[in-house]
């Protein structure tokens, strides 16, 4: 929790004065709807209509009408006019079959000194215990599809993607 909470409130310094941020990878809304307050709009993402249809209600009940959530995947978001001033990419880039190609197509959706904001589990920088046990998890359907690189391996695909890595 203590983590979460350090990783939103630095979230919401880094995303003063911008007007336009995307999500991907919302879940049930709640990074978003917590950092509604901190700019105009946020357009949230996620594939699982099950997960857009929670944080929609969520939203209701709270009376939040500048996120807006969509059931889709990353690949098929358009840019606003002048892109986005930030993209929240937060536990979703090691979900991702095809981390190479979203980053660069995120790049794309980014105006000229955008940010993408993003905490990421690096798997193979985990301890073995869990290392072990993602592969058998996986098998008996308990754990989804998980990319196991390190935080080098991250950091090299988004450079790759065109991002200079401030953090």
């Amino acid at each position: 929790t203590a983590g979460y909470e350090r990783t939103l409130a630095r979230a919401a310094e880094l995303m003063q004065g911008m007007s336009s941020v995307l999500e991907i990878g919302c879940g049930t809304g709640t990074t978003a709807l917590r950092l509604a307050a901190t700019v105009p709009h946020i357009l949230a993402t996620d594939i699982a209509p099950e997960m857009i249809t929670i944080a929609r209600e969520k939203a209701a009940a709270q009376g939040c009408t500048t996120v807006d959530f969509k059931v889709m995947a990353p690949k098929d978001v358009a840019a606003p006019e002048g892109g986005f001033d930030a993209i929240l990419a937060f536990n979703v880039l090691h979900l991702l079959r095809d981390d190479v190609a979203t980053l660069a197509h995120l790049r794309k959706l980014l105006k000229p000194g955008g940010l993408l904001i993003s905490k990421t589990p690096c798997i193979r920088d985990l301890n073995l215990a869990i290392r072990l046990a993602i592969p058998v998890m996986r098998r008996i359907g308990l754990a989804p599809h998980l990319q196991v690189q390190d935080a080098a391996a991250l950091e090299a695909k988004i450079a790759a993607a065109g991002f200079t890595i401030t953090e």
